[in-house]
């Protein structure tokens, strides 16, 4: 198969990437899989995707942000698209200047990836909106920008900011409200 219809997928819930990796698969894609940086790692030497969607936040202490900036060295021109239930303006900046052409909040589907990978160029003619920022979403973002900057260190992450782990855990459970 050419690499231009080669689909890599970065994610550590088995479930998910088996659901993603049919419907591509039903797309016409020939799909590779991995669930760790290390199996990413181990990928690249015989298989030069063209597309990539990437979990940002894997199990043990592998970040997506290193999937994005391994594939991104490795093919510039692989549009890669990062998947977070965890979204944050942060770790969005941070995923596009390691390389990815677009970001999306889980849930996206099949549809929502592949437009995403349509969209790489980017769009100047976006609107902005007047809403102002509310200070549960100003939080939201402080603490997965401190996320970002220790790894995904629950433990480090609290302590920077002056938090108590649990109270941590316990905000990273619940919803974000906007």
């Amino acid at each position: 198969m050419q690499a231009a219809r080669q689909l890599l997928i970065v994610e550590d819930d088995a479930a998910f990437a088996r659901t993603l990796s049919r419907s591509f698969e039903r797309r016409g894609y020939a799909v590779l899989n991995a669930s760790s940086f290390a199996d990413v790692i181990a990928l690249l030497p015989a298989h030069t995707p063209g597309f990539a969607v990437v979990d940002l936040k894997l199990a043990g202490e592998s970040s997506g942000l290193a999937c994005v900036a391994a594939l991104h060295a490795h093919d510039p021109a692989m549009l890669i698209v990062v998947l977070t239930g965890f979204a944050s303006i942060a770790t969005a900046v941070e995923a596009i200047k390691l390389g990815a052409c677009h970001y999306l909040a889980k849930p996206s589907n099949t549809d929502d990836i592949e437009a995403a990978f349509g969209r790489a160029a980017g769009n100047a003619e976006v609107g902005l909106t007047n809403r102002s920022t509310s200070i549960k979403t100003l939080e939201w973002e402080r603490i997965h920008e401190t996320l970002a900057e220790t790894g995904f260190n629950i433990s480090e992450t609290a302590r920077r900011l002056g938090m108590h782990r649990r109270t941590l855990a316990r905000k990273l459970g619940k919803q974000q409200v906007k």
